[in-house]
């Protein structure tokens, strides 16, 4: 059953129309849910969600995500992170876990590596051609910390910066070489402890990227979103 909504767009600030059904979810936000994925608000509302892509303020200048405002991934990791939030609370009353990216279907991750093949931005961009990324298989979050007024926790790098700022496994040697200061490694050392208590896998390129499982396991065990 549809219903037919007039919503307010958060990306735009203007109002626009959008065919709705009774999840409020767009036709795109259906497949997905049809798919097997979940809103990670069904698990826990206070998880902040603020997809990068669903605007034009990201790395590719351009909105990649047409109909998609909810941070679809699969079951299994949905309750992982709602269990990190859980976490962090315990620890910090006053941070809240913010969603940049989460399930993203493999057509888009074939316009981002267009976008930075051949470039020194490869190692930052999954290429479709050796098969499916995690985001592509909803196994994976790209998520930080922001405080009570919602602002996010500075962690030495902007969110899909593309240089060695945002790498995990060098964060000492940029700590003596002044590049993240002493406050923005605790931060990413307090966003880990939670997620990896939780049961996430950190990786060593980004810092803001977390996975359900190995690639090679989530590949064998869930489908490419389309």
């Amino acid at each position: 059953i549809a219903i037919f909504l007039t919503v307010s767009c958060s990306n735009c600030g203007c109002n626009s129309n959008q065919n709705l059904d009774q999840n409020g979810d767009t036709p795109k936000e259906a497949s997905m849910r049809a798919a097997g994925l979940v809103d990670i608000h069904e698990l826990d509302t206070t998880i902040v969600v603020d997809l990068i892509y669903a605007k034009p303020l990201n790395f590719m200048g351009r909105t990649l995500y047409h109909g998609v405002n909810k941070a679809f991934m699969q079951p299994e990791l949905a309750k992982k992170v709602a269990e990190a939030q859980k976490i962090l609370k315990k620890k910090r009353l006053d941070l809240n876990l913010i969603i940049y990216d989460a399930a993203r279907p493999i057509s888009i991750q074939k316009e981002m590596w267009a976008s930075v093949e051949g470039t020194d931005m490869e190692d930052f961009v999954a290429n479709p051609g050796r098969g499916a990324g995690m985001h592509n298989l909803g196994t994976a979050v790209d998520v930080t910390l922001i405080d009570c007024t919602g602002h996010p926790l500075p962690m030495g790098s902007e969110y899909d910066y593309f240089g060695r700022e945002s790498r995990t496994n060098i964060e000492e040697a940029l700590l003596k070489e002044g590049r993240i200061t002493i406050r923005e490694y605790e931060n990413r050392l307090l966003l880990r402890e939670v997620m990896v208590e939780a049961g996430l896998r950190p990786i060593a390129e980004e810092w803001w990227h977390f996975d359900l499982l190995p690639s090679k396991e989530a590949r064998a065990t869930y489908k490419v979103i389309e």
